[in-house]
């Protein structure tokens, strides 16, 4: 096994896999609405009842595609005003959205360094912490850019958080993870947060190994090693 730096991951050809994110759907049996269980747009819908300007970031967002097509919709519907769409991959291969799609940007940019100049009324990454070294801290950033109300969803597979002390592992880290506010849908793998908050793991970021093999969604995924931090 070799434990990779975050340089060497980001250079890794499993994180540039083409087949699990980058021609993913906003709906249908490959889109999003499938792999978080609602709807991002009705979401956010709900979120600017009150008349404000809401945002939604998408991290590992692949080629846009879903987002695209979100923008296209608000623009059809007349509320694109109102929404901000935010896209970011480490791998820049975006699709040319349509002209005049002025409220969707797509950023090419590593999230161990990315930074966000707002909050955000809904923040997904849809199976992309499969390809990210550092799970947890990216989960903890990620957290801390909801708004007061907002919602945050992710797909993680626990079986690529791997622990130093391998007794009561996966347990204490269900246990850690809804401490800090994460609920947890065995079923779809998905973590699912309301609000912002600003969770501290007691784990420590050891290095990841990008020859972990297929996880359950049958392409390869990157395993994340970290010690526990007392």
């Amino acid at each position: 096994m070799r434990i990779l730096s975050e340089d060497d991951l980001e250079r890794s050809a499993v994180v540039a896999n083409c087949r699990m994110n980058r021609e993913r759907n906003l709906t249908g049996s490959n889109g999003y609405t499938k792999e978080l269980g609602f709807h991002p747009l009705d979401f956010l819908k709900e979120q600017g009842t009150s008349g404000h300007r809401v945002a939604w970031l998408d991290l590992c967002c692949g080629t846009g595609k879903a987002l695209i097509e979100a923008a296209r919709i608000t623009a059809s519907e007349g509320w694109a005003q109102r929404l901000e769409i935010v896209g970011v991959d480490l791998v820049g291969m975006f699709l040319e959205p349509d002209p005049g799609l002025e409220n969707l940007r797509l950023v090419e940019a590593s999230l161990r360094a990315w930074q966000p100049a707002r909050t955000y009324d809904l923040v997904t990454c849809v199976h992309g912490l499969h390809y990210v070294g550092d799970k947890l801290g990216t989960i903890a950033r990620a957290l801390s850019w909801l708004t007061e109300d907002g919602k945050f969803a992710a797909n993680l597979d626990l079986e690529n958080v791997r622990l130093g002390d391998p007794s009561g592992t996966k347990r204490t880290l269900f246990a850690d993870l809804r401490r800090s506010g994460l609920e947890i849908d065995r079923r779809r793998r998905l973590l699912v947060c309301r609000g912002r908050t600003t969770p501290s793991f007691p784990y420590r970021y050891l290095g990841s190994n990008d020859q972990a093999g297929p996880n359950y969604t049958g392409q390869p995924a990157v395993d994340s090693y970290y010690e526990i931090h007392h």
